[in-house]
């Protein structure tokens, strides 16, 4: 499993990644985390509101911080 937190750097986009490897460390399980700052690597995704989560190529979140039951729900999909 992947998921890629997408923002700029900002302070909410910061959280974000944060809630996210809070959530996976909870988890247990193999999940590579990665931190996509390249508004580029946004577009890809069609995400033009940050911050955004996108788990295995699937935008789960844009423009709102998840939640950690949030992120451990589609973990656990």
């Amino acid at each position: 499993m992947n998921i890629k937190v997408l923002g700029p750097g900002c302070a909410k986009c910061e959280e974000a990644e944060r809630i996210v490897r809070e959530a996976v460390a909870e988890s247990g399980k193999a999940v590579e985390v990665e931190k996509i700052k390249d508004m580029q690597e946004f577009m890809k995704y069609g995400v033009f509101s940050t911050p955004a989560v996108v788990v295995d190529g699937t935008v789960k979140a844009m423009g709102k911080m998840p939640s950690k039951k949030d992120v451990l729900s589609w973990i656990n999909e």
